[in-house]
């Protein structure tokens, strides 16, 4: 799953899914951590476990890890569970 994360957002929270120039979509999503120390990269990895129902210990950023654009690794969830995943997110207002 692709990631464009926003440090000291001022909440942690997922804002919902966009599409970049290819067309492939991502998730957005901020956290009240800075970008310190892995502090931000963390809290992400803990906000999207607790979204997918997933231990924390089964989402990691796989790629970017000092870039916004990140590729997060699941364990335990199908390629199909992300992707209905990311469509309820679509769908949401």
């Amino acid at each position: 799953m692709r990631v464009r994360l926003t440090p000291s957002g001022g909440a942690d929270r997922i804002d919902g899914v966009s599409l970049d120039e290819a067309g492939l979509p991502y998730l957005k999503a901020r956290v009240r951590a800075a970008p310190e120390k892995g502090e931000a990269n963390a809290a992400l990895e803990k906000l999207l476990a607790k979204a997918l129902g997933v231990p924390k210990s089964n989402v990691q950023v796989a790629r970017g890890t000092t870039a916004r654009l990140k590729t997060i690794e699941i364990e335990g969830l199908s390629d199909a569970e992300i992707a209905a995943f990311l469509d309820k997110l679509k769908e949401s207002p």
